[in-house]
C-alpha cells in the first residue's frame, strides 16, 4: 500500500514485505533522507543528482547500485537525448531515482499505487522481479523510437532515390536523423553491458528463477541495437547518396549551362560585329538580314550537332 513520504519529491509504496521509493528530480532534501535512512554510499548519492554518469553497476554487502540512461525524444528542443535512471536494490527495498521524464515508469509506480493486483504481483517475487519489470518496461519503450526513425529513414530514402531536384531540407532531414541515431547509440552502448550482466546482480533479490525472462530482456535490448546498427548504415548511404546525384544533378546543370554559353557566343559575336557602324560584307544586300540569320542558324546546328556527336547532350 502506498503511504506518506518524508519530502516532497519522494512517493513510497509498501506491500509483501517490499518498499519501493520513488524519487522525481531529486534535491539535496531527499538525498539526506536516503543517507540517513538507508547505508547507500556516499559516492553513489551523488552520482544519483550528477547528470554527466555512465550507465554503470556497484555491488556493496546490503545493496547494488545502478546507472541506467534511456532515451526521451524532447519535443521543444526536436532532439533525441537521453535521461538518467539510479537503483537502489536491498532485499527488502528498491530505491528509484529519475526525472520524472520516463513515462513508463511513473506509469507502473502509479499502477502499483491504485492496483491492488498489480501490487502483489510485482511485489511478491521480491525487489529483483520488481527491477526487472521496470528496466523491461523501459527497454521495451525504446522499441517505438527505433521504428519511428526507421519510418522516418523510409521516407527519406524514397525521396533520394525520386528523380528530380530533391527538396532543400532533405539534407537537414538526414542530418538530423544521423545525429538522433547517434545519439540513441551512445546511450545504448554502455547500457548493453549492464543489461548483460543484469541477472547476476539482481536474480539474488528474487524470490523465483528469473533466467528466462532476463535472457527475453537481452534479446530485446540487442535487437534494438543491431536495428540501430542498420539505421546507422543505411543513413550514412543515403547521405552519400545524395552528395554523389547532388553533383551530379549540378554536374547536368553546368553542363546544359555550358553548352548554352557556346552556342550562344559566336551568335553574341556575329550580331556584335554586324551591328557596327561600319561597312561590311553583305552589309547593304538586300536580303542581308535573312542571310545573318541563316549564318547564326548554321552555327547553332554546327554546335549542336557537334555537342551530340560528343555526347554532351
Amino acid at each position: 500500500m502506498s503511504r506518506t513520504a518524508a519530502t516532497p519529491n519522494m512517493e513510497v509504496i509498501t506491500a509483501d514485505g517490499l518498499t519501493w521509493v520513488n524519487i522525481e528530480n531529486p534535491s539535496e532534501e531527499e538525498i539526506n533522507y536516503l543517507a540517513e535512512n538507508y547505508p547507500f554510499h556516499p559516492l553513489d548519492l551523488d552520482d544519483t543528482i550528477s547528470r554527466r554518469q555512465r550507465p554503470k553497476y556497484d555491488s556493496y554487502k546490503d545493496y547494488d547500485f545502478f546507472v541506467m540512461h534511456f532515451p526521451k525524444y524532447r519535443k521543444d528542443e526536436r532532439v533525441l537525448s537521453s535521461t538518467q535512471v539510479s537503483f537502489f536494490i536491498g532485499k527488502e527495498y528498491l530505491v528509484t531515482v529519475h526525472s520524472g521524464e520516463l513515462k513508463p515508469l511513473t506509469k507502473l509506480f502509479r499502477e502499483c499505487q491504485i492496483d491492488e493486483e498489480s501490487r502483489q504481483e510485482y511485489f511478491e517475487s521480491g525487489s529483483g522481479f520488481l527491477m526487472y519489470t521496470i528496466v523491461d518496461r523501459l527497454v521495451d519503450y525504446c522499441q517505438p523510437i527505433v521504428d519511428k526513425i526507421m519510418n522516418s529513414l523510409e521516407e527519406i530514402e524514397e525521396v533520394v532515390f525520386t528523380p528530380g531536384i530533391p527538396p532543400k531540407n532533405l539534407i537537414k532531414k538526414i542530418s538530423t536523423l544521423r545525429r538522433d541515431t547517434f545519439s540513441f547509440r551512445r546511450t545504448m552502448l554502455p547500457m548493453r553491458i549492464v543489461i548483460k550482466d543484469f541477472e547476476k546482480r539482481v536474480s539474488k533479490y528474487a524470490e523465483k528463477n528469473l533466467s528466462v525472462y532476463f535472457g527475453d530482456m537481452v534479446d530485446h535490448a540487442e535487437h534494438l541495437w543491431f536495428a540501430l546498427d542498420e539505421i546507422k548504415e543505411i543513413a550514412d548511404v543515403l547521405f552519400d547518396t545524395y552528395f554523389i546525384l547532388s553533383m551530379d544533378r549540378f554536374n547536368d546543370i553546368m553542363r546544359i549551362l555550358a553548352v548554352l554559353a557556346t552556342i550562344v557566343t559566336p551568335i553574341t559575336f556575329i550580331s556584335s560585329i554586324y551591328g557596327m557602324n561600319i561597312e561590311l560584307p553583305i552589309q547593304n544586300e538586300t536580303f542581308a538580314f535573312v542571310i545573318i540569320i541563316g549564318i547564326m542558324a548554321a552555327v547553332i546546328a554546327g554546335a549542336l550537332y557537334l555537342f551530340r556527336r560528343l555526347h554532351l547532350i
